[in-house]
């Protein structure tokens, strides 16, 4: 590999500088396609769907409504939007720059190491956290739906059945280790599994819309906004827990035949789709159930209780959480694949231990770093207890939406001949509004939050002085990684 660059300062504020910068290089990267290019359109967006609709959906519900009231559809619609801001920035971004490290390398390309290495450690947050927290939810619906079909009790728990003496969320860890081995078996395997399990989904939800829609009462929806247009507001921001991982399609565009034209019709399609089944999901919901019942002890399983009391049938209740089991893998599975591609860039960059870049020569996948960040999740969900942590996945998902508004503008100021298959409409105008927006729902968070949050970004910035600053080997070559669609 052919680097030129400036020395880098060792010490002293122009090291701090640096830090933010990163040394001005021209890098004849390792390219991104090392990893196969087997995807096509449809099986990326619904690996974004698959990241998406999750336990979120399923649970989110008794949450969010004691919040927003009967407006939770508008929330749901308003946390949509928002995103789509963002989504039509990755979208732009990833038909100029197509790579598997999405928005870590994104920002890399445009606004220096130091911010590329903080996005990248608040990714690995973003997804450990969320992927943990989606397959505690899956344990839970698994221990309960055994418990009602059979009756026997999985005694292993501490999440889903505390007074059975357990210790370890054992299904957790299960399924997160079964579902990297799937992952590490090759792209062309976990895509074939998770578009089943997606259609699968989507059909579950309109199976729930059909029961819950012909139960609908209008008069459950009146007053719209009976906790107040703050209330809705306040949902929206919580909200964007059920749309994180849409950036799987951007993770994607290392791994796409024609990532230029692929990857902004997977993310815009995918947000379109993901926004209508939740707005139709919480209307059927708040309309068949008064919203006041979602904040009892229902609330968490409102799908599957309010499917049981409309039909007047346990088993419904019952097929209803076993259908939520089966199809909340393909969840993990997208999250699994999307997190270990970033940890490869991040690798690739030297910014992360070499071995993390290895790829198999037989299934062409980053198979040690996909084993690693499953031991890190499966030892999360089965042994820590992840309230606590969850509400800075949200802080964290606004953060790295902000950084890719800025580096579309930044992008389009630095490198206006570029190749773009896609270009954000209204010029700078959609990515302001998308800045603006992020840091008003960042606003609305938590002080326990941010406190959590400044702790683990304090805890990346002592590992990349120590250890990714004294590595790092140059990122993307802008010029060169353009070509690459």
């Amino acid at each position: 590999m052919d680097v030129t660059q400036n020395p880098r300062p060792s010490t002293g504020p122009d090291r701090l500088r640096t830090w933010w910068t990163g040394a001005r290089r021209t890098v004849d990267a390792k390219p991104d396609t090392r990893l196969s290019a087997d995807l096509g359109t449809w099986s990326v967006m619904l690996l974004a769907i698959g990241s998406v609709v999750g336990t979120g959906v399923f649970v989110i519900l008794g949450v969010v409504v004691p919040i927003a009231g009967p407006a939770v559809p508008i929330s749901f619609l308003l946390a949509g939007i928002v995103c789509m801001l963002s989504g039509l920035s990755y979208a732009e971004l990833a038909s100029t720059l197509p790579s598997s490290g999405s928005v870590y390398s994104y920002a890399y390309s445009t606004v220096g190491e130091g911010l590329a290495w903080i996005v990248g450690w608040c990714f690995i947050l973003e997804y450990c956290i969320g992927l943990s927290a989606v397959s505690v939810g899956w344990s839970d619906y698994l221990v309960v739906g055994v418990q009602s079909l059979t009756g026997f009790t999985i005694p292993v728990q501490i999440s889903a059945a505390p007074a059975a003496g357990g210790w370890i969320d054992l299904p957790a860890v299960i399924v997160i280790l079964a579902v990297a081995y799937v992952v590490t078996r090759g792209v062309r395997e976990s895509t074939r599994t998770n578009n089943l399990l997606v259609l699968l989904k989507l059909g579950l939800l309109a199976v729930f819309c059909a029961i819950a829609f012909s139960a609908f009462q209008p008069a459950n929806l009146t007053p719209l906004f009976a906790t107040g247009i703050a209330g809705m507001l306040t949902a929206s921001s919580q909200l964007l827990f059920a749309y994180n991982g849409f950036d799987a399609a951007a993770v994607a565009g290392g791994e796409s035949g024609n990532p230029r034209r692929a990857i902004p019709l997977a993310i815009v399609g995918a947000l379109s789709i993901i926004t209508v089944v939740y707005v139709l999901v919480a209307l059927a919901a708040v309309g068949a159930w008064p919203w006041q019942r979602f904040s009892g002890p229902d609330g968490e399983a409102a799908l599957t209780v309010i499917a049981g009391q409309v039909t007047g049938s346990e088993l419904v209740s019952n097929l209803m959480s076993a259908g939520i089991v089966v199809v909340v893998v393909s969840t993990i599975l997208a999250g699994v694949y999307t997190l270990s591609r970033v940890v490869f860039s991040m690798s690739s960059d030297g910014l992360l231990p070499a071995r993390l870049s290895a790829v198999s020569p037989r299934t062409r996948t980053p198979a040690k770093a996909t084993a690693m960040l499953a031991t890190l999740i499966a030892i999360l969900a089965g042994f820590i207890p992840l309230d606590t942590l969850a509400s800075a996945v949200s802080l964290g998902t606004l953060l790295i939406f902000t950084v890719v508004n800025v580096s579309v503008l930044v992008l389009r100021r630095t490198r206006p001949q570029l190749p773009r298959g896609f270009r954000v409409p209204l010029g700078p105008v959609i990515p302001l509004l998308a800045i603006a927006f992020n840091l008003y729902l960042m606003s609305r968070l938590r002080g326990s939050t941010w406190i959590l949050f400044g702790l683990w970004i304090t805890i990346g910035i002592v590992v990349y002085l120590a250890y990714g600053q004294r590595r790092a080997q140059g990122g993307v070559d802008v010029e060169r990684q353009a070509t690459r669609g």
